[in-house]
C-alpha cells in the first residue's frame, strides 16, 4: 500500500512538472463561448501543445450545441468531443439533490453546481482515452466553477495537472473587448459581441444570468433578461393543474403517464415556463468569499421540489422530516462547494435513499401566474390519518388524554414558573425595577 501511495505521489509530481514544462496534449472543457474559443489558440501558443475540446451535453439546447465541433476545430482544436450526458446528469446528480431536498441558502436549486461534476468526470475519462497529459478550463478566478471542476479532477485523477488560463501569469486577456480583439486577430469564429452583457449557463435543470445591469443588486431584472419563462403578469389567467408521480422520492411520471427523466423534466420545463414558474433573484455567498447576484429560471425543478416536499409531509414521521432538513442543508453546501465526489456526500445519499423508500405517491400541483403550489397529495404509505385528525370524532384519539400530556411536556416550565414566583415573593421592598 505504501508503494502504491508513493507511485501516486510521484505521478502527481510529474504532472505538476508537466504544467511547469510543456504538456503535449491538453483536454479543454469547451463551451464554444468567447472565452473557451480564445483559450484554444492561447494554449497552443503558450504551451505549444495539441488541444482536444470536450463538451458535456447536459441540456444546453440546440442553439448552443449546433456546429460546436466544427467551431472548435476552426478555433484550432485537433479534435472535438461532445458527450450526451443529459440522462446521467438528471439520474445521478440532479435527482439525488432533489431527493435530498438540497437548496443552497434556502433559494438556489443547484442547477450549475450539479452539472459540473458529471461534465468533469467524463472529461477525465476522455483525457484517459485520448492520451491527454493535462486538463484545462475557462473558469475565472472569482467564481465557484473553477473549484467544482478542479475538486472533481483531484478526486478522480489527481495526477493530471490543470491549466487555468485566467489564473495563469501569461494570460493577458482581461476583458471581453480583449478577447474579441484576440479572436479577430486570429480569424477565430466567435458568437459573442459587445452587446452581449450577461454571462449565462444553461442545462436541463435551469438557466442562470449574471453580469451587466444585474451587478447592481438594486436594479430589477429586465424582462429581456429571461429566456425560458413568460412574465407572470402575462401568463394565462386560467390556472393549470398537473399531477406529479414519485417512486421512493424520484419523479417518474406526470398525470399517471410514466416518463423517462429527460422527457419528464422537459415537459415540466415547458409547462412551468408557460406560467412564469421558477424565477428567482438571488444574492448568494460564493465559496471564494464574495457575494454575487444571479437571476435563475428553474421551471421544472421548482415544481418538483415543491411537489416532493408536499409528498414527504404525508410519508415522513416528524423526527425523520426534521433531521432530513439538517441533512438537506449539509448536502446543499457539499454540492455548491464542489465536493460531490466525497465520502460524506455518498453517505448522505445512502441515508436519504433509505429514508425516502416510503415517499411514493402523487401530488397535484396548481400553476398560476408565477406561483406553484401543492393542492393535493396521496400515498399508499401516508402517515396521515383522518380518524386522528378530525375534530368531530374521539373514537381513536381521546382529547382528555391531552391534559396529562401537556402537564408532563410542560413540567420544566411549571417548575421554572413556580421558582420565579417564589423568588418574586421574597424580593425586598425597594429593589424593584425603575419602571415599577
Amino acid at each position: 500500500r505504501l508503494q502504491a501511495a508513493q507511485r501516486a505521489v510521484n505521478r502527481w509530481m510529474e504532472g505538476e512538472q508537466r504544467v511547469m514544462g510543456k504538456p503535449k496534449k491538453v483536454m479543454l472543457a469547451y463551451s464554444g463561448g468567447l472565452d473557451t474559443s480564445v483559450i484554444v489558440p492561447w494554449l497552443k501558443e503558450t504551451y505549444g501543445c495539441e488541444v482536444v475540446a470536450f463538451t458535456g451535453d447536459v441540456g444546453q439546447g440546440a442553439g448552443e450545441l449546433a456546429g460546436l465541433e466544427e467551431k472548435a476545430i476552426r478555433s484550432g482544436a485537433s479534435k472535438a468531443i461532445v458527450a450526451d450526458l443529459c440522462e446521467e446528469f438528471l439520474v445521478d446528480y440532479a435527482f439525488p439533490a432533489l431527493r435530498a431536498g438540497a437548496i443552497y441558502e434556502g433559494t438556489y436549486l443547484l442547477g450549475t453546481a450539479t452539472a459540473r461534476p458529471v461534465v468533469a468526470k467524463h472529461m477525465i475519462e476522455a483525457a484517459h482515452q485520448e492520451g491527454a497529459d493535462a486538463l484545462a478550463h475557462g473558469c475565472t478566478g472569482k467564481g465557484n466553477d473553477q473549484v467544482r471542476f478542479e475538486l472533481t479532477f483531484k478526486a478522480l485523477d489527481p495526477t493530471l495537472p490543470v491549466i487555468a488560463p485566467w489564473r495563469d501569469p501569461a494570460w493577458t486577456i482581461e476583458s471581453r473587448e480583449d478577447a474579441l480583439a484576440y479572436a479577430n486577430a486570429r480569424g477565430i469564429p466567435v458568437s459573442s459581441s459587445k452587446a452581449s452583457i450577461y454571462s449565462r449557463d444553461r442545462n436541463l435543470w435551469h438557466i442562470s444570468h449574471e453580469g451587466g445591469d444585474l451587478e447592481d443588486p438594486w436594479s430589477e431584472p429586465k424582462e429581456t433578461t429571461f429566456c425560458l419563462t413568460v412574465s407572470p403578469e402575462i401568463a394565462p389567467e386560467t390556472p393549470e393543474y398537473l399531477t406529479i408521480d414519485f417512486d421512493a422520492g424520484i419523479p417518474v411520471g406526470i398525470d399517471g403517464s410514466p416518463l423517462g427523466p429527460v422527457e419528464l423534466l422537459t415537459a415540466l420545463n415547458d409547462i412551468g415556463g408557460a406560467h412564469g414558474v421558477g424565477r428567482e433573484d438571488i444574492v448568494e455567498n460564493r465559496l471564494v468569499g464574495m457575494k454575487s447576484r444571479g437571476v435563475y429560471e428553474t421551471q421544472g425543478g421548482t415544481i418538483l421540489y415543491k411537489a416532493l416536499a408536499a409528498l414527504e409531509s404525508l410519508c415522513l414521521d416528524r423526527r425523520s422530516a426534521h433531521y432530513k432538513a439538517l441533512v438537506a442543508q449539509q448536502y446543499a453546501e457539499l454540492v455548491y462547494y464542489g465536493l460531490w465526489f466525497t465520502p460524506l456526500r455518498e453517505a448522505l445519499d445512502a441515508f436519504v435513499a433509505s429514508l425516502e423508500q416510503t415517499v411514493t405517491g402523487s401530488v397535484r400541483m396548481k400553476l398560476h401566474k408565477g406561483s406553484c403550489v401543492a393542492v393535493g397529495r396521496t400515498s399508499p404509505h401516508s402517515l396521515y390519518s383522518e380518524d386522528l385528525a378530525t375534530f368531530s370524532q374521539d373514537d381513536v384519539y381521546s382529547q382528555a388524554d391531552a391534559t396529562g400530556f401537556i402537564n408532563l411536556f410542560g413540567l420544566p416550565l411549571t417548575v421554572t414558573g413556580l421558582k420565579a414566583m417564589e423568588n418574586a415573593s421574597e424580593e425586598p421592598i425597594g429593589t424593584g425595577s425603575v419602571a415599577a
